[in-house]
């Protein structure tokens, strides 16, 4: 479980990076939604991206010391990109690298998403590409969590946080401004695709551990009801590329 993460915290991991990195220390980067605002503390992560001028198998060898405080607090390891990297992989990594954009804090240096431009056309094919990745893997992850309503509000609570990434991107593929926030986001998106509700807002109440315990039948034809809409969401993506 993570530890709660506060300024000094970062300002130490900032100072131990500067200190195994130098002047290659371009840019610190936290984004999600620790930098969103929305994060639960000790459940959600605190995601940093280290942007380097130059990265070598050395570069990340000095790393060592620093990662593993920041391991040791329950945090994951965070991405390493070099300056340049960042510009010419927007074409690949489009969904994250919006996420990153939207909700971010530059902890360090100067930010690196100034000038990294994301293409229309290749953050629909990832959009639909990674709705459709996650929906099969909701699909087989129910089959063992069907008969434990703990196993299965987990699964319908994380695999939402999950898809509220991927709904920013729908959002903005459908000309909409994305909050920030997974919760506005999610309605955001009901709103505007005119879904069923229910199960989000019912998911949503799961997360923040408000509402009443749910039963195993319940908790079953909840996760029915949230499949059908997700699978509502990925209908609207692919839409969007035949209209075009």
């Amino acid at each position: 479980m993570p530890k709660k993460i506060d300024s000094t915290t970062l300002e130490q991991l900032i100072s131990d990076l500067r200190t195994a990195h130098g002047d290659n220390l371009a840019s610190v980067v936290l984004y999600g939604s620790a930098a969103a605002g929305d994060h639960i503390d000790q459940r959600s992560d605190h995601n940093l991206l280290i942007a380097l001028k130059r990265i070598t198998s050395e570069d990340l060898r000095l790393a060592q010391a620093p990662m593993r405080e920041w391991q040791d607090l329950g945090q994951p390891i965070p991405v390493y990109f070099t300056v340049a990297e960042l510009k010419d992989a927007a074409d690949v990594f489009p969904i994250e690298f919006l996420q990153m954009e939207k909700a971010r804090k530059v902890l360090y240096g100067r930010d690196p998403f100034e000038f990294v431009n994301v293409s229309r056309a290749n953050l629909r094919h990832q959009t639909e590409y990674e709705l459709r990745t996650k929906l099969i893997r909701l699909r087989r992850l129910y089959i063992p969590a069907s008969v434990s309503v703990e196993r299965l509000s987990a699964l319908m609570s994380d695999s939402l946080a999950s898809f509220a990434a991927l709904f920013r991107a729908v959002l903005i593929l459908l000309g909409q401004e994305p909050p920030i926030a997974k919760a506005e986001t999610v309605h955001a998106t009901v709103r505007l695709l005119e879904l069923d509700a229910a199960p989000f807002v019912r998911i949503l109440e799961l997360r923040t551990g408000i509402g009443s315990p749910l039963t195993e039948p319940d908790a079953n034809s909840l996760f029915s009801t949230y499949m059908a809409q997700i699978e509502r969401v990925i209908d609207a993506v692919d839409r969007i590329e035949a209209g075009q």
